[in-house]
């Protein structure tokens, strides 16, 4: 067990680097070079890697895309949402995301861009920390696992408008708690924008999240209406998902 979970960590350390050469690896995870040398091997013989036959640095494979693209294509959450975010996105102009929590961050399942958001957010990941995006603080409103998993995991500013303490946290939540809707501003770059509505399961924790992002200046002038099309649509998309009973498409 031991060795699959340090196989599993070599391949986290490309969250955040295209490329990495095999004493990156071994001095990032503490392993005997030998060690990280074997178990990228063995990933590369299975398609998990790829090697740089110039560098001979590994990168991700071609196989974790093609695993990523199934696990993606059988979510019953999204399956139902792409039609809701295509209409939304028809509506509004704007790039629309579905999110769900994961620990203390939150994942875009979906993006379906405007023209504009392929601009604001062609090189945006699909992973935030939930104190900085708008689809994460809805959740962690109305999920406290989601609140706490943040709350432990502390506060990284993005920009110099994001959550940075744990009592502009808890006000934080307490402000969406009221307003049923999270909104960003500036908050993970300047200039963007972006208002959520949460997804509930029959038991009014929320499990999902859409949101609308743009430019904030361009936002701003139609607050209020973008505000009522994202309840409205993450009310839609609560009634017709099956909580807990299927969640891939037949």
């Amino acid at each position: 067990m031991k060795s699959v979970a340090n196989t599993l960590d070599v391949l986290d350390c490309f969250r955040t680097d295209d490329e990495l050469g095999v004493s990156e690896v071994a001095r990032s995870l503490g392993l005997a070079k030998s060690t990280a040398h074997r178990m990228l091997t063995t990933l590369l013989s299975r398609g998990y890697v790829q090697r740089n036959a110039e560098t001979g640095r590994y990168r991700l494979g071609l196989h974790l895309y093609e695993l990523g693209q199934l696990s993606i294509s059988r979510s019953y959450l999204r399956h139902a949402a792409l039609p809701i975010m295509d209409d939304l996105r028809l509506r509004t102009d704007h790039t629309i995301h579905l999110g769900i929590a994961d620990g203390p961050d939150v994942v875009h399942l979906e993006r379906l861009q405007s023209r504009e958001g392929f601009d604001l957010l062609d090189t945006q990941p699909w992973r935030f920390p939930a104190h900085v995006s708008a689809t994460g603080k809805i959740l962690a409103a109305f999920n406290p696992e989601t609140a706490e998993a943040r709350r432990l995991a502390s506060f990284p500013a993005m920009t110099a408008n994001s959550v940075r303490t744990v009592e502009e946290w808890e006000a934080t939540l307490a402000r969406i708690r009221r307003n049923g809707v999270a909104i960003n501003r500036d908050e993970v770059r300047p200039g963007a924008m972006s208002i959520a509505a949460p997804v509930y399961d029959s038991t009014g924790v929320a499990r999902a999240a859409l949101s609308i992002v743009g430019r904030t200046a361009i936002m701003e002038r139609s607050e209020p209406q973008l505000t009522r099309l994202v309840v409205e649509a993450s009310r839609r998309l609560g009634r017709i998902v099956p909580w807990g009973i299927r969640q891939t498409p037949r």
